[in-house]
Order: structure tokens, then C-alpha cells, then sequence
């Protein structure tokens, strides 16, 4: 068996950490467009402490340190922190501090700590700094010690970059560079900086490879009052993309350069940013003379009211999706039934293979979570092959997965009753699924968010002293990111933002419960914001479901749920049936046909 590494880097980290007098080092899970999943050039978190979920942050000490996440990844943290040397901080749990005021708690007058100026946004940095301060400490930028003492640090990604072309890019994007301007002429600015890669992605209708299950593309983007500069690797940029894209006035230049090109903007010029999604490195030379204005990205917030030309390809990509996931799941158990030894790897196989022959479809927009019965209580469980289990004809299946097609992005979870299920587990199911359904059903006044809805989906397990420990919702993208801002649907936070549904963002709605050890229940749908009435009280709006695919009846128990209830369902599996029986044919139109029948 090999030693675990981990302590050995850790080691290499803190010899560089005395040589530069650092008495503590910040590790992000960040890159410099401070996305969510990173390419491997930036998983330094995930390097010296060997916890690979998506969201933590490690510190290490002269001495000690830790890695802190949240809830979703506990069990899975404590499993790859093992033997590294460095203790599970849980985040959100009573007692435990989060890691600036861990740090606070640490460090002596005059101490300095480090974090790299890629991965750490201009808004975050000015807040640590100032924290650090209160505690006598001192923050530097300057350094990149992970990536100093990271030996064999890969290189950047450099797959291409293509065009999301017509029929599926509705709006060109010189209409979106217009709405762009458009902001920047309201806000006083000259020039506006985006380094958010799906926003880059999305305003020039291109597309990439270089961020896992997110089709999109390193690149910084300065957008001036009639031009524009992506800095981007050239070499990744095919010659008629580099030609359209000069037609519509944006110019290329090296992807490292973008720092270089905001120290020379001229002493008149205006900035516009978003001091949270632009990272300290990207601004250090700017001009003192240059005037900042900081707001959201424009893009952001026009990016996620789709279309009703991109709903249409997404109503139609669902369809072909849920027909996918029907043949995949009647695969699963026509092959328990005949006795072959799947196993949760079988699952992620069989449910890409199924999605790899629709037209238009691209890849996974993430990892599948095949989870049976205890694997289910971990929400971001992945089978692999030095860890995963086999499948019996009995209990529960947890299947979270998604596709990015040319004509949209899908996310769906489903419970698959393999066998016989215990009435618990049923119990605990429908109890979940009324909470899907109770926000689903919702209708809500204009300027409602989604902090406010939160509640619906979770009152059915409220009501039974249970509740569960993620978000209820995020956003979607459009054959962009599967996790997508600003609005999402989680409980309040004190001072955090409520951003307003409106009509044609679309939101994963997935109320889950899990049982360490046992079992964990997730059901998700994607739906999307739309009119419903306007009254004397105002404009009212509701949710459309776009997921087609059936839930498992044989996994609920149908007394628990009120005839309305009963009756959304029934009306759903219609819907379903409807939209999927022309594309299946033989034993999986039968599968359908038997899952979509009314209680």
C-alpha cells in the first residue's frame, strides 16, 4: 500500500511558508475566474490535502491547519483526510468556527497570512484583510506558495473553443454585447471586466472543454464602448471563430495579458467589475487614476431569464432526456431481475451510454451520483472503482445525474425501489416528495426569492422533526453550467442577497433526507419561472416543471398524500407518458407505461 503523500506535501508547503515568514496559508477552492469546478491546474486545495469535493477551503499552519467544508461532505472528508494530519472543520455546525475566525484565534501581532491573489476575489480579499487586521495580522497576495511548492503542477487545459451556433444560440451576440453597453453607459463606466467563465461563454455564444462538465473556456473579457478583447490562448480559437468574432468587434489577445491590459487603461477610463467574481490578481496595476464602479455582471442576471426560443430547445431536450433515462432504468432492472451482478458503476455507465446517443448531446454536466441504500446519505457520493457497491434486488437507488445538450443543460434525481423497501423508507420518501410537490404547486408574487419559497419544501419534514442540510435549488444554465446564479432557491442568511425569481429562469427544485448508514432520499425536477396572473395585488407568478421522467411509485406510501397531492402527480405522470411514449418503443414504452400509471 503507498503512503499517503499528503503529510510530505504538507511539509514541502510550510518550508516555504518559513522561508517567506508566512505564518499561515489560505488554500481556496478557486481558480482565477473563481468557478465552481476547476481545472487541475487549480485544485491545489484538493492537492495538499487529498479531499476532493467541490467546496472547501484549506489552512495550514506552521503547526497545524484543517479543511473546512460543509454537510454535504463530511463523511466523505473525513475518509480522504485520513491520515494526512489535518482534522475536518464542519462548517455551519454549532462550535465550530469558521476558518477566518479559527485563524483570529491563532495568530500572534504582526503574523502574515498568504493566499494567492488568482484565487481569492477582490470583495473576499478586502474582507479577510480587514479581519485579519482586527486580529494584528497582516494579509499578502503576492505569494502562490501552493503553487511554488507544488511539483508537477499540470499545465493550462488548451482544448478548443467551438461556436454555439444557430438554431441553438437564439440571441447573437452582438445584441448581447449591446445589452452590455447598455449597462455600462447607465452605470458611467467605459469598460467592463468579466472573468466569470460562463459569462464569457454565454456573451460570445462560444462554447469549450477546459472546466469538467461545464462547456466552457479560460478567457478574460474586457468589454470597451465599441470594442472588445478576449484573452484567450489563440491557438484554441479556430479561424472562423476568430473571423465572427472580428465581425462583431472583439479582438483577441493572450490569455495572460489581461492583467497587463488593465495596468495601460487610460486615466479617464471607468471599470466597471464585479468585486466578487474578479480576483485581486486581475486588478493589482490598475491605474490609481482609473475610477471603479462595482456591480454585478450584467450578463448574469440577462443569462438566466432564457428565452422562449431556448425554452423551446430545452422542453425538447428534456423530452429526449427523460426518454434516455427510461431506457436506462428499465436496463437496470431487466438486469437485476435476470440476475446480473450490477453494481453502482453499471449505473453511471448505463445512464451515460443511454444520454450518448440522443442528437445534440455533448457530455455529463456532472459527475453521476449512483448511490444504493447507505452510498444515498452521502449527497455527493461517487462510485469509483476502489470504492463502490453492488446492487441488490432490494431497497433504494439514488440516481442524480444530468446531460449537456447543444439545446440545453438537464439535472434530475430519481429513486429506484429495487426490491422490497422498508415502510421507513417509504414514509420518508413521500415525505420528501410532498415537499417537491408543495413547491412545484407554488405561486408567488413578482419579486419573491427564493430564500423566501425555501420553507415550502421542507415543511412536510419540519412537520416530523426532520429537515435536510443543502439548498433546495439552484439555477440552470443553457448548455452552460449546471449550477447557475444569481437566484437560487436555499434558507435565508443573514445579509445575504435576495435575488428575485423571474419569469424564464429555471431552478432545480430537490428536497432530500438522509440517514448516515442507512439510506438518503433525494427527488429533483428542473422548473422554470413563469406568469401565472396578474390581480389588483399585482403580477403572480408560478413554476413550470420541464423534467419528464416518472417517479418510483413502488418507493411511496400513497396514504400519506392529500388528494391534491395525489392529484399532481397523476397529472404529472400524464404529462409524462404523453411527451415520452413516441420516442420509446417495445419493453420500454411498456416500462413507461406501467411507471406512469395513476396511483
Amino acid at each position: 500500500m503507498n503512503a499517503n503523500p499528503i503529510p510530505t506535501r504538507l511539509q514541502t508547503l510550510r518550508a516555504a511558508m518559513a522561508r517567506e515568514g508566512v505564518a499561515a496559508v489560505i488554500v481556496p477552492s478557486a481558480d482565477p475566474h473563481l468557478s465552481e469546478y476547476l481545472p487541475a491546474r487549480w485544485q491545489a486545495r484538493e492537492w495538499f490535502s487529498g479531499f476532493t469535493g467541490s467546496a472547501g477551503t484549506l489552512v495550514v499552519t506552521a503547526t497545524g491547519g484543517g479543511l473546512w467544508t460543509d454537510s454535504r461532505y463530511f463523511a466523505q472528508a473525513e475518509s480522504e483526510l485520513a491520515g494526512s494530519g489535518l482534522p475536518l472543520m464542519k462548517l455551519n455546525v454549532a462550535h465550530t468556527p469558521e476558518h477566518v475566525a479559527w485563524l483570529a484565534g491563532q495568530l500572534g501581532e504582526g503574523d502574515v497570512v498568504a493566499v494567492a491573489a488568482d484565487s481569492i476575489a477582490v470583495a473576499a480579499a478586502e474582507n479577510l484583510a480587514r479581519r485579519l487586521q482586527e486580529a494584528g495580522a497582516g494579509l499578502r497576495t503576492d505569494l502562490d506558495l501552493p503553487g511554488a511548492a507544488w511539483n508537477d503542477r499540470p499545465a493550462r487545459p488548451a482544448n478548443p473553443v467551438f461556436a454555439h451556433a444557430t438554431p441553438f444560440a437564439t440571441v447573437p451576440r452582438a445584441d448581447k454585447l449591446r445589452h452590455v453597453r447598455t449597462a455600462m453607459r447607465k452605470a458611467g463606466a467605459t469598460h467592463h471586466l468579466v472573468s466569470s467563465l460562463d459569462d464569457i461563454a454565454w456573451l460570445t455564444n462560444l462554447r469549450g472543454a477546459d472546466v469538467e462538465y461545464n462547456p466552457v473556456f479560460l478567457a478574460h473579457l474586457l468589454v470597451g464602448e465599441s470594442t472588445a478583447t478576449l484573452f484567450v490562448d489563440a491557438a484554441k480559437v479556430p479561424g472562423e471563430v476568430k473571423a465572427a468574432l472580428a465581425a462583431d468587434g472583439i479582438a483577441l489577445a493572450d490569455y495572460g495579458t489581461a492583467g497587463s491590459a488593465i495596468a495601460a487603461l487610460p486615466d479617464d477610463a471607468v471599470l466597471m467589475y464585479d468585486a466578487g467574481r474578479v480576483v485581486v490578481a486581475l486588478l493589482e496595476g490598475l491605474p490609481a487614476t482609473v475610477k471603479q464602479v462595482r456591480a454585478p455582471n450584467p450578463s448574469t442576471a440577462q443569462k438566466a431569464r432564457k428565452t422562449p426560443e431556448e425554452l423551446d430547445h430545452i422542453r425538447d431536450v428534456m423530452r429526449r432526456d427523460g426518454a434516455a433515462l427510461a431506457r436506462a432504468f428499465r436496463r437496470i432492472e431487466a438486469g437485476l431481475a435476470a440476475g446480473e451482478p450490477l453494481t453502482e458503476l453499471d449505473v453511471d455507465t448505463i445512464v451515460r451510454d443511454a444520454r450518448a446517443v440522443q442528437a445534440g448531446f455533448v457530455g455529463e454536466s456532472f459527475s453521476t451520483i449512483a448511490g444504493y441504500e447507505a452510498n444515498g446519505a452521502l449527497p455527493h457520493y461517487r462510485a469509483t472503482e476502489s470504492g463502490f457497491s453492488p446492487l441488490a434486488a432490494k431497497g433504494l437507488l439514488l440516481v442524480d445525474s444530468g446531460g449537456q445538450y447543444l439545446g440545453g443543460t438537464t439535472d434530475i434525481t430519481r429513486m429506484l425501489a429495487l426490491g422490497p423497501v422498508t415502510d421507513e423508507q417509504r414514509r420518508d420518501s413521500t415525505l420528501v416528495l410532498k415537499g417537491m410537490i408543495a413547491l412545484s404547486r407554488a405561486r408567488f408574487p413578482k419579486g419573491t426569492s427564493g430564500p423566501q419559497l425555501d420553507a415550502l419544501a421542507r415543511a412536510p419534514l419540519w412537520a416530523a422533526g426532520m429537515d435536510f442540510g443543502h439548498g433546495t435549488g439552484h439555477g440552470v444554465g443553457y448548455f452552460l453550467n449546471v449550477h447557475e446564479g444569481p437566484h437560487g432557491i436555499r434558507p435565508p442568511v443573514a445579509g445575504g442577497a435576495l435575488v428575485p425569481l423571474e419569469t424564464g429562469m429555471i431552478t432545480s427544485i430537490e428536497p432530500g433526507l438522509y440517514k448516515p448508514g442507512r439510506y438518503g432520499i433525494r427527488h429533483e425536477n428542473l422548473a422554470v419561472v413563469t406568469q401565472a396572473d396578474s390581480t389588483e395585488f399585482g403580477e403572480f407568478f408560478a413554476f413550470e416543471t420541464l423534467t419528464l421522467c416518472p417517479f418510483d411509485r413502488r418507493g411511496l406510501e400513497p396514504r400519506l398524500l392529500e388528494p391534491s397531492e395525489r392529484a399532481w402527480l397523476d397529472d404529472y405522470h400524464a404529462t409524462v407518458r404523453a411527451a415520452l411514449a413516441p420516442l420509446l418503443d417495445g419493453a420500454d414504452r411498456e416500462w413507461l407505461e406501467w411507471h406512469c400509471a395513476p396511483l
